[in-house]
């Protein structure tokens, strides 16, 4: 059966999906605009980048493409709100903002007529986004990658968080590779849309080395572990030398911060140092953020050919849930 749109605001995705925002240039106007064409909601990363390099970034986007770009902004960076401003005035159709929570931040969405969407990993800040304003919520359950808010799974932390979330859109996150988990998490648990990013990584639009997509390619399970991240939430990335001397104890920081990025940081190392290494190639000595289930993951296909799957994956198994 046919997937229904996904409605944000005053936005009408055709496909339900949203491909998740990566941060420090992971996610950027190549891959969120590719999406966006193909009918589904493109997210350009918005944290650990120079505010003039996201607003060139989003108006790129919006040259490529007529579909929905959104942008992906962490609380926990200190130019928080500078950041949401920019994508505003920069013509961003949605904000998306975890790892913390603003109040302020649904002020401004109303004042400019842009929809903000909140990443959540509780029943408790469910209502407390909705009751805030928020225009849709994502549950974004442990087998994410990157920063995590939970040690609970997608299926036992979702239905909590739909039964007291009613009025906005519900989209599951975390550890979904293929379309019958899309079809599934829509169908048996009454997700709205769903959220991908791991699985758009391993995409040819990806702007991420080659060496990062090989990383990801060549995972086992057991590689895929979990850190203490210097922004104080746990991350889930893939083993390497540089989490082999982090997890031993070695000391990575050199005691100078280049950039002051974070509101709060513990130091242990550079996080914006080590994504962009990983980036670049060094996949090492840098961090490579990942999902849970990246090593389900075998190819690199077009962002259309994979969209193009996955709904019709998703529809093989899809019926709507009963009221």
């Amino acid at each position: 059966m046919k997937l229904p749109a996904l409605n944000i605001g005053r936005f009408t995705a055709r496909i339900p999906l949203v491909q998740g925002g990566m941060s420090v240039r992971v996610s950027t106007s190549s891959l969120a605009s590719a999406v966006a064409e193909c009918g589904g909601i493109g997210t350009i990363g918005g944290s650990g980048i120079p505010i003039d390099d996201l607003k060139e970034d989003i108006r790129k986007a919006k040259r490529m493409t007529k579909g929905i770009i959104a942008v992906n902004i962490m609380f926990a960076i200190r130019e928080f709100m500078e950041a949401v401003k920019a994508s505003i005035d920069a013509g961003v159709d949605m904000i998306v903002t975890g790892a913390g929570f603003s109040r302020d931040v649904f002020k401004v969405g109303k004042e400019h007529n842009v929809p903000i969407v909140s990443i959540v990993s509780s029943p408790e800040f469910g209502k407390l986004a909705e009751r805030s304003g928020a225009d849709a919520i994502v549950v974004e359950a442990k087998e994410a990658g990157g920063h995590l808010g939970t040690d609970r799974p997608l299926r036992e932390l979702f239905p909590e968080i739909r039964k007291v979330v009613r009025k906005v859109p519900l989209i599951a996150a975390g550890g979904i590779t293929d379309g019958y988990e899309v079809g599934e998490m829509m169908s048996k648990y009454g997700a709205d849309g769903v959220q991908m990013a791991t699985r758009f990584v391993l995409t040819k639009e990806c702007d991420v080395s080659d060496a990062f997509k090989e990383t990801y390619l060549n995972a086992k399970q057991e590689d895929v572990v979990l850190i203490d991240s210097p922004v104080g939430l746990p991350g889930r990335a893939i083993r390497n030398r540089f989490l082999h001397r982090f997890r031993g104890g070695e000391s990575l920081f050199d005691g100078l911060c280049k950039r002051s990025c974070l509101k709060r940081c513990s130091h242990s190392f550079c996080i914006i140092d080590r994504l962009e290494m990983s980036r670049h190639g060094d996949a090492e000595e840098g961090l490579v953020f990942a999902g849970e289930n990246v090593w389900k993951i075998k190819d690199i296909p077009t962002v259309r050919d994979l969209i193009d799957r996955l709904v019709a994956e998703a529809e093989s198994v899809y019926a709507p849930v009963a009221v």
